[in-house]
């Protein structure tokens, strides 16, 4: 049973960063397609950077060039190391899974089938 537990959210000022972390268990991340997905209060779940399972990265352009996803794969864990944080990147943070997916399968709209439950960010101006 996969299992992805976030953590790393906070309360930072605008320009500052943090990286958040998504553990997880029973499967492997380099095997995966693993995603980050925001949802802010009263808006839809946004999917923001993917990663497959080769290692290619991909992003949506409102934070493409201050947000980097990445993999240790030693420690089975996926990264968002975000800089330059505005107000409006406020939101839970949510990492997501699905299996084996690499290239033009692994996407921020593929059918991702394994949640974490999320971790709060908050950014003030």
């Amino acid at each position: 049973q996969a299992q992805l537990v976030e953590s790393g959210g906070g309360s930072v000022q605008a320009g500052g960063s943090l990286r958040l972390s998504c553990g997880a268990s029973g499967f492997r991340v380099s095997e995966y397609c693993m995603g980050w997905f925001r949802q802010a209060p009263g808006k839809e779940r946004e999917g923001i950077a993917v990663i497959d399972a080769v290692g290619s990265a991909t992003y949506v352009d409102s934070v493409k060039g201050r947000f980097t996803i990445s993999e240790d794969n030693a420690k089975n864990i996926v990264y968002l190391q975000m800089d330059d944080l505005k107000p409006e990147d406020t939101a839970m943070y949510i990492c997501a899974a699905l299996p084996y997916a690499t290239g033009p399968f692994c996407y921020t709209g593929a059918p991702f089938n394994d949640w974490g439950q999320g971790t709060q960010v908050s950014v003030s101006s």
